[in-house]
């Protein structure tokens, strides 16, 4: 499985978002438009979604700075990473390890997550907890202390996470696909952060960042839980609603633009080669946005048929889809056989293409779909991150909702479309051993 380490949540501390569902989680079924389940509402220039469930007392609330690697330059890559997991360390009312001990004695966890549309912080607490939890949440937002000794942790963990990155053939190869896919395009800077900047950053840029760029208009907060919206205003109102406005409006990102197929090649004395390939798909408005996504479905299940159970080729090989504001579809294999892989590769896409795909077997496809999605979905903090997508990339969170119908409306003709339209100019990436790859394989994608 490849490595979306610009989608991974910062490794700093041992709080996150990766929790059990409670006994008894379902994820709640909603109509379109605004229902007594999920609102939105504005405070101070914050917006708000709220998705209320009764089912359980767990509650999960995500802010989400907006803006990802648009906000950032080469120089300044990793400091709104290193800004947040610094906050753990220190804030005005919960001066030193407080903060950590103090989320620790509520049963709660606070985690961080960085990516190239927006950086977030989030609380996971019971219902019972959930004031005095937030209260550390807003606190960390709003007033971090940023003591030299503390951002020097943090730098140096960051740091040792950059330059591992650079070492594990996954991240390389991720690195590189993304190079050559997003020319010329904000998500080139990694919000994460690379070595030099982060080694670069100073205190002072630091401070200087809070204060320009933690404004209520480039923030997004999203609660699932048994609460209430009179609830969240306050606590808003009185936190980081007191933050300024500012003017920030949120856009999606452009889309890649690409020209035939390329290749990056980092040349590696690998017991195995690793081989990434990127294409450009439809923005997540666009009704062939789910198309594409289940024609990545079958092709991954054919490739594991052919490539893995068949030949024995690979222990991981798939058609990967990135779920961003404009989709892009894959393939991906680990293998000792490059060649032999890639022939089975434009074999089983030619089909795709070329063919229909049996109706019976798209139908079997759907339910598998919907149970892995409604699987997904069980958390409170993961209906969040599905509202925030759907809100950011799509223009409207009830979207999230009508996942199901869109899936439904793919038709057998729609899958072979996307995949012809979509599925080529691949942008490959590959390391490993270049003598065992014969480059010409490639230009058939």
């Amino acid at each position: 499985m490849i490595p979306m380490h610009r989608f991974a949540i910062v490794a700093l501390m041992a709080t996150g978002f990766a929790v059990r569902p409670a006994a008894g989680m379902r994820f709640p079924r909603h109509v379109p438009g605004d229902t007594a389940a999920t609102i939105r509402f504005e405070v101070n220039g914050l917006s708000v979604i709220l998705r209320r469930n009764t089912a359980n007392d767990v509650v999960a609330a995500n802010l989400y700075l907006l803006g990802g690697a648009r906000q950032l330059t080469e120089s300044t890559a990793g400091i709104e990473a290193m800004l947040l997991a610094v906050s753990e360390r220190g804030t005005k009312h919960f001066p030193g390890a407080a903060a950590r001990q103090r989320t620790a004695r509520l049963g709660s966890t606070i985690g961080i997550d960085v990516n190239d549309d927006w950086s977030s912080i989030g609380l996971h607490a019971i219902r019972a907890t959930f004031d005095s939890t937030w209260a550390i949440l807003a606190d960390r937002v709003m007033s971090p202390t940023l003591e030299a000794a503390d951002v020097a942790i943090v730098r140096d963990q960051l740091v040792s996470l950059a330059r591992e990155r650079r070492t594990q053939p996954d991240d390389a190869a991720t690195e590189l696909a993304d190079s050559l896919l997003y020319r010329d395009h904000p998500y080139l800077i990694p919000p994460a952060g690379s070595e030099a900047s982060l080694t670069s950053i100073t205190v002072t840029q630091m401070k200087q960042y809070h204060a320009q760029q933690l404004v209520t208009s480039r923030m997004l907060l999203i609660v699932v839980g048994n609460v209430d919206r009179a609830q969240i205003e306050k606590l808003v109102r009185q936190s980081i609603g007191t933050l300024p406005r500012g003017s920030y409006k949120w856009s999606t990102p452009p889309p890649p633009t690409t020209s035939g197929t390329a290749l990056a090649l980092d040349n590696r004395a690998l017991p195995t080669n690793y081989l990434l390939g990127y294409a450009a798909g439809p923005p997540a408005t666009d009704s062939d946005y789910t198309a594409l996504r289940v024609a990545t479905a079958v092709l991954s299940g054919r490739l594991f048929t052919e490539v893995r159970s068949r030949r024995n080729l690979s222990y991981a090989v798939e058609a990967p889809f990135l779920e961003r504001a404009h989709a892009v579809g894959g393939l991906y294999v680990t293998t000792v056989a490059p060649n032999e892989v890639l022939r089975l590769m434009r074999q089983e896409l030619n089909a795709l293409q070329n063919e229909t795909v049996d109706p019976a077997g798209l139908k079997r496809l759907e339910q598998q779909f919907i149970t892995e999605y409604y699987l997904k979905n069980e958390t409170n903090a993961d209906q969040a991150n599905a509202l925030a997508k759907a809100e950011l990339y799509q223009g409207d969170y009830r979207a999230a909702d009508r996942f199901m119908e869109s899936l439904r409306r793919v038709t057998p003709e729609d899958v072979r479309r996307a995949a012809r339209q979509y599925l080529r100019n691949f942008q490959f990436a590959y390391v490993g051993d270049s003598s065992k790859l014969d480059r010409s394989l490639l230009q058939q994608f």
